[in-house]
């Protein structure tokens, strides 16, 4: 009896991962989606600082205004809250009241990393207290420390806080997060803020269909290091008859939905100017896809990530506003069809972002 055996998982090389994942992150052809269905696309976008997510949406869709996503904001339909990565992301309404749920574990893991800070300290109260707190008016994290601590005089206050944000589904509510607006932190419950109750976490299986459609194709590894979870393996598993499977060059499993985009790896991939902490640049356990291995941690410098420039689909450099001048940062130098092109992208990000503002466009020293 002859043994038969299947054929060996095609491989995909960087560039095919690429242009894969710059379609399916909307930077390969500005999508003429609107800006909720944008967010709900990408399962949310990184907002440790207010501005990213706008930068983000202009970069991505056609016809994008910063109003577009201040407004649904303003509407209470997208909202920041901490979740993937225990970081703050501007997710949709639903996503924040079902993803929250489903990432809770990892919460409980950095609450545990407090304990110490915690000792004597009823959780189950906590929560509580501070449900009855933020609920009767939104508060700051130093008042919510002051309360708190009069409770618990001698817990750590940093701790108090990192439980109360790890107890409870607590949004930054507005202004806090408008374009144009200032405002410091102040917190609610997802909740209350919203005007329903969370629903039910979904399946961990339809966060990995959600995950491949934006980020694929992607290994485990790779979606556990975006959703900040662990033990997705038997999800992956499940969905296995449903999914295609390819590999990296270096042997790595990589799953993907059978009718996600795959372009040609020659597909052009314009120049692209995105914000710090870009999902794109955060999302994989193995970032060669856009980050080649020359550059990598060249847009960091401690805690601090710099705003960064794609130029054919890759980590090329770092931006910034600086005064009245954007100033491009090459990693290397680059052609004069591709300055050309970063020039053109550059004034059409200016136009979206910053219109009736004149700013010059210059390069700045090559960065070593």
């Amino acid at each position: 009896m002859t043994k038969t055996t299947s054929a060996p998982a095609p491989v995909l090389g960087t560039r095919a991962l690429n242009r894969a994942t710059l379609e399916r992150q909307l930077l390969l052809r500005r999508s003429p989606s609107t800006a909720a269905a944008a967010v709900r696309h990408l399962v949310g976008l990184q907002a440790q600082n207010v501005k990213p997510p706008y930068y983000a949406l202009a970069a991505r869709l056609d016809g994008f205004t910063p109003d577009a996503l201040s407004e649904l904001m303003a509407d209470r339909e997208v909202v920041r809250i901490v979740t993937l990565r225990s970081t703050i992301h501007t997710h949709t309404a639903d996503d924040c009241l079902t993803l929250r749920p489903l990432v809770q574990p990892a919460r409980d893991r950095e609450l545990a990393a407090f304990r110490t800070g915690l000792s004597g300290v009823d959780l189950d109260r906590l929560a509580a207290l501070v449900r009855e707190l933020v609920e009767d008016e939104p508060r700051t994290m130093a008042q919510l420390r002051a309360a708190l601590g009069a409770e618990w005089p001698d817990a750590d206050p940093q701790s108090l806080a990192v439980a109360a944000r790890c107890r409870l589904p607590l949004v930054q509510v507005t202004p806090r997060g408008l374009w144009g607006r200032s405002g410091q932190v102040a917190l609610t419950t997802a909740e209350h803020w919203l005007g329903r109750p969370a629903g039910p976490a979904p399946e961990p299986e339809t966060l990995v269909l959600r995950y491949l459609a934006a980020f694929g194709p992607a290994s485990v590894k790779d979606m556990q290091t975006w959703a900040g979870l662990t033990r997705l393996r038997e999800a992956f598993e499940r969905l296995r008859s449903r999914l295609v499977t390819f590999r990296a060059e270096d042997g790595t499993e990589l799953f993907d939905l059978p009718d996600a985009p795959r372009p040609d790896p020659d597909t052009p991939a314009p120049p692209r100017f995105l914000p710090e902490f870009d999902n794109l640049l955060l999302s994989h356990a193995d970032r060669t896809r856009i980050v080649p291995p020359a550059h990598r941690g060249r847009h960091w410098q401690g805690n601090q990530a710099y705003r960064t420039l794609l130029v054919d689909g890759f980590l090329a450099g770092v931006w910034k506003l600086d005064g009245q001048a954007l100033v491009v940062e090459p990693f290397d130098p680059l052609t004069r069809r591709a300055r050309g092109e970063v020039v053109e992208e550059a004034g059409r990000m200016l136009a979206v972002m910053h219109p009736g503002t004149s700013y010059d466009i210059r390069f700045g020293t090559v960065r070593a």
